[in-house]
C-alpha cells in the first residue's frame, strides 16, 4: 500500500525517485478542512511541489496530496475507481481516453517538454552526440506503455527514415531495461547502471551534477504534451478548478518556464 509522506509548508521534501504519494500541509495543520488530491506524471514532481506552496498560501485551510507515477499507471488507477480531484499527464492520448470514459473532464494542454539523451558524468561516457547512441553498451529507456517510452520509439523511428533501418535495430539490441517512468530511467543512468538513456529535458536539468545532456536533433525529436483535467467525480471540484487556474495563470506558466518546460503554444519547427 502506498503511504503519504507529510511535510510542513515551506520545507522541501521530495518523494523517492520511483514515484508515489507525497503531501504538502498547510501552515496550520490543526485546522485543515479540505484536501486536494492531484494525480500527476512523475516528471511534474518538482514543479508541482513548488506550485503547491503557492496554492496553500492562497488556501491556508487546504492540504495538497500528490500521487506521482507514470502517466499510464495513473490512468489505470483512475480507471479502477481511485478517488482524486485532478489528473495531469505527459501524454494527451491517455487524458483523452479518460475524458471519453467519463472519468475526467475539461482537458487543457498546459505545457510541453522535449526529450533528450543523457549519459552518466562518472565514469565519463565516450558518447558525445545522439548519432553515437548505437555505440552504447547498455541503454535504458521508458516502457512502450508510458509516454517517455513511446516518445523514444517515435524518435528512433524518425531517425530510421534518415539514417537507415540499422540505426534503430542497433539501438534496441542494446536496451537492457524499459522503465515505468522517466525518474527510473534517470536514476539508472545517473547511477552508472546504463551508458545512455532518453528522458525529458526538465528531469535532466535537475540532475546536471550526475548526468550530461546530449541534444536529440530537431528532425528526429518530438514534443511531449502535458494535459490537465479535473475528475468528473472530484470530491473538491472548486479546489480542482482553482488548481487548474493557478497552473494556467501567468505566475504558474512562469514557474513552468523556470523549470525548463515549454509553453503550450510551442510547436515543432
Amino acid at each position: 500500500m502506498k503511504t503519504v509522506a507529510r511535510r510542513k509548508f515551506g520545507a522541501l521534501s521530495l518523494a523517492p525517485l520511483l514515484g508515489g504519494w507525497i503531501g504538502c500541509d498547510a501552515p496550520n495543520t490543526e485546522h485543515l478542512e479540505r484536501e486536494l488530491i492531484v494525480f500527476a506524471a512523475s516528471s511534474l514532481r518538482e514543479v508541482f511541489t513548488e506550485l503547491s506552496h503557492r496554492f496553500t498560501a492562497q488556501h491556508p485551510e487546504v492540504r495538497v496530496a500528490f500521487n506521482f507515477a507514470g502517466t499510464g499507471e495513473l490512468k489505470a488507477q483512475l480507471e479502477h475507481s481511485t478517488s482524486g480531484d485532478v489528473f495531469a499527464g505527459a501524454d494527451r492520448g491517455h487524458t483523452e481516453a479518460l475524458v471519453r470514459a467519463g472519468i475526467c473532464q475539461g482537458l487543457v494542454v498546459f505545457a510541453r517538454n522535449e526529450p533528450c539523451m543523457i549519459v552518466p558524468l562518472e565514469p565519463r561516457s565516450p558518447l558525445t552526440n545522439f548519432l553515437e547512441l548505437p555505440n552504447a553498451t547498455r541503454i535504458v529507456v521508458g516502457a512502450p506503455e508510458v509516454p517517455i517510452g513511446r516518445y523514444t520509439d517515435q524518435i528512433l523511428e524518425r531517425a530510421n527514415k534518415v539514417l537507415g533501418h540499422e540505426f534503430q535495430s542497433r539501438v534496441l539490441v542494446k536496451v537492457v531495461s524499459r522503465e515505468l517512468n522517466v525518474k527510473q530511467v534517470l536514476a539508472k543512468v545517473s547511477l552508472g547502471e546504463a551508458d545512455a538513456g532518453v528522458v525529458y529535458r526538465t528531469d535532466a536539468l535537475l540532475a546536471q551534477n550526475r548526468v550530461r545532456i546530449l541534444n536529440i536533433p530537431a528532425e528526429f525529436n518530438v514534443f511531449a504534451e502535458y494535459t490537465l483535467a479535473t475528475l468528473t467525480k472530484a470530491k473538491n471540484p472548486t479546489l480542482a478548478r482553482d488548481w487548474v487556474a493557478l497552473i494556467r495563470s501567468r505566475a504558474g506558466q512562469s514557474l513552468f518556464a523556470r523549470f525548463g518546460f515549454l509553453p503550450p503554444t510551442e510547436t515543432k519547427p
